[in-house]
């Protein structure tokens, strides 16, 4: 491998890796304050399957605001209080 692709992988990795360090998490859907497009929330109000986190994110933009998507994605380290 050469440097420079050795520099891009290294780099879409830690790109990768920090997108869901940066999610907030709150303990209901209620506690999400004006959610934007593209943001995501995890929720963890015990709604998903053990291991796994409820993720809320902005999907779509329609006249009355942001629709909310959910789905239900694997739990990364262990579960904070």
């Amino acid at each position: 491998m050469t440097f420079a692709r050795t520099i891009c992988l290294s780099t879409l990795l830690a790109s990768m890796l920090t997108t869901s360090a940066l999610a907030q998490t709150v303990g209901r859907e209620q506690d999400i304050a004006n959610l934007r497009l593209g943001q995501r929330v995890l929720v963890d109000d015990g709604t998903c399957p053990a291991g796994e986190v409820k993720e809320v994110s902005g999907a779509k933009m329609t006249p009355t605001g942001v629709m909310p998507a959910r789905k239900c994605i694997p739990r990364l380290g262990p579960k904070k209080k």
